[in-house]
């Protein structure tokens, strides 16, 4: 009997995502847990399994379902394992394709989160037809997925693509989860203008809306809003940003010379305050051969659904 359903899963450092998918791409249900509550993963596993459970039954049973497609930080898609995640509360090796697909009596693949979202974005969003492209995620921390000629590129042994770790400021830079110092990441992350915004304010006595919330609770929601407010501290945090990120854009662009770049995320929400700086850096920063060539767009799909479709599309493959 044809199976008429998968479950498409996008982890996050935060929150972990999943919907039932059918072969059309319509997500016909969806449901969430907290991924950094969990210190302990087989208590994460259960509570994974207590909440898909309920999807499942609802669509009819396990019988229903060709597989589980897992979009994960640091998930590697030729053995299915996540590896030294950073922004995870599991060190080290997790088996984690395998521990789900135990759990759960459905077979499971996994890829990289960011790369599940590219997939995403090429069959469904602002990617549509393109074979040359480059997502940039900009959540908890920040992923890449590149697709070139068509085919998203995993490298020898899974991993190409970690763009969030590539050294973005040379000289002090912060230090980041994965033990280096200057990444993308700790730059351009949500938690990165956070950062960003706790240094700005200790080093101005410019007045700023961001003075009444406690400097350590400080989000990149709270720096928007205040953006909004026609808040120049917050535009400068916004325009720091955009700067770091335009020019690390640019060098993406030199190996790769993508159609496009696509930027995925919650701080995309942030619309123009982040776009119109990173399109500015990026512009000032690339050869001449690629001026004014690379799209720079934001994703085309809602938030959850992009990795979850992506990650969906893995398991019509097993």
């Amino acid at each position: 009997m044809e199976k008429p359903y998968v479950i498409g899963m996008d982890m996050g450092g935060t929150n972990t995502v999943f919907g039932v998918v059918d072969a059309r791409g319509t997500v016909i249900s969806k449901s969430a847990i907290k991924t950094g509550a969990h210190t302990d993963v087989n208590l994460y596993i259960e509570d994974l399994h207590d909440e898909l459970i309920k999807l499942i039954d609802t669509a009819g049973g396990a019988d229903k379902f060709k597989g589980i497609g897992i979009g994960a930080p640091n998930g590697n898609f030729y053995t299915g394992n996540i590896e030294f995640a950073p922004n995870l509360p599991w060190k080290g090796v997790i088996p984690f394709a395998k521990l789900v697909s135990e759990k759960l009596n459905i077979p499971a693949a996994l890829t990289n989160d960011a790369n599940a979202a590219a997939i995403g974005e090429m069959t469904y969003g602002a990617a549509r037809g393109m074979k040359n492209f480059i997502m940039i995620t900009l959540g908890t921390g920040v992923g890449s997925g590149i697709i070139i000629d068509g085919k998203l590129v995993y490298g020898h042994d899974g991993f190409a693509g970690e763009l969030g770790h590539t050294t973005a400021i040379c000289e002090n830079g912060r230090l980041c989860g994965c033990g280096k110092h200057g990444c993308l990441e700790t730059y351009c992350s949500a938690t990165g203008v956070a950062r960003t915004a706790r240094e700005i304010l200790s080093s101005t006595t410019k007045d700023s809306i961001l003075r009444n919330i406690p400097v350590d609770s400080i989000t990149s929601k709270d720096v928007y809003d205040a953006a909004v407010e026609g808040d120049d501290v917050a535009k400068e945090i916004f325009d720091y940003t955009g700067k770091i990120l335009g020019r690390s854009l640019a060098d993406f662009v030199a190996f790769s010379a993508p159609e496009a770049i696509i930027l995925f995320g919650g701080l995309t929400k942030s619309g123009d305050f982040i776009m119109k700086p990173v399109r500015e850096s990026m512009e000032e920063n690339l050869l001449p051969l690629w001026k004014g060539k690379i799209k720079l767009l934001f994703s085309e799909l809602k938030e959850a659904d992009a990795a979850v479709l992506g990650a969906s599309a893995l398991a019509w493959e097993l």
